[in-house]
């Protein structure tokens, strides 16, 4: 998973290529479980089903965000550029995770029910679902959306992806990972900030992590923005000496 904006990455068959592909993948799987594992511990305190979605939730924003941050920082570090590879690995885990959060969702908070997941419940007097939720139905479409967006990045990070596609397809196709860093990020922020606060019911206490995403946000913007500056002024520069060159 990478965007158009970053270097692609250029099909090889290469065995050397594959060896360090398969060691990406191992690295960054016990990576992403030994995050699941360790934000559990950071979600002790809720119930096993909140504890684990929130878990494997969390990790999957922190590998999107990894991947986000890898693409723009060869712009600013060229060092860093040696850990492009990355990317896809990361971008592929985070899109599992996500996808197991969801599945943790659906089989243990509305129960396959899935106008429940969209803010719905069953009304006993009036024997018809109405709308409860509002914000819950919202950023669960959100989410909805932004998991689709993943599936399909996934199924396109791949050499076999770029060869059928075409380089122009497969990059456009890739830019969506902008797209799907704001989905993610609204999302993240409805559940972290905004849906267990109510009048009605017992509130719990802050999640410790929201300090911790807001930063997490901030960086990847502010560095993906500087990138994104230095990159235009670089283009401007390079066209202004070319007219002159021209001119000359």
């Amino acid at each position: 998973m990478t965007t158009a904006a970053d270097s692609p990455m250029t099909p090889s068959r290469s065995k050397p290529n594959r060896r360090r592909t398969l060691i990406r993948h191992v690295v960054v799987l016990i990576a992403a479980a030994t995050l699941v594992y360790a934000f559990s511990l950071v979600h002790g305190q809720w119930s096993p089903m909140h504890r684990w979605n929130r878990a494997f939730g969390d990790a999957a924003v922190l590998l999107l965000a990894l991947t986000m941050t890898l693409g723009a920082a060869p712009r600013l570090f060229r060092a860093s550029a040696k850990w492009l590879p990355w990317r896809r690995e990361l971008g592929i885990y985070s899109v599992v995770l996500a996808f197991v959060h969801t599945v943790i969702i659906l089989d243990g908070w509305v129960e396959w029910d899935f106008l429940r997941l969209f803010g719905f419940e069953f009304h006993p007097v009036d024997l018809k679902y109405v709308m409860l939720q509002h914000g819950f139905g919202l950023a669960n479409a959100i989410g909805i959306l932004a998991l689709g967006i993943g599936l399909v990045l996934l199924l396109t990070s791949s050499d076999r992806a770029v060869r059928f596609l075409g380089s122009n397809s497969w990059k456009a196709i890739q830019m969506t990972a902008l797209v799907l860093w704001a989905l993610v990020v609204l999302h993240t922020a409805y559940f972290l900030y905004v849906h267990f606060l109510s009048f009605h019911r017992a509130t719990p206490d802050p999640s410790p992590l929201q300090f911790w995403f807001a930063g997490l946000v901030l960086l990847v913007f502010s560095l993906r923005s500087v990138a994104y500056v230095r990159t235009v002024r670089a283009k401007l520069s390079y066209r202004r000496a070319k007219e002159k060159t021209e001119d000359a």
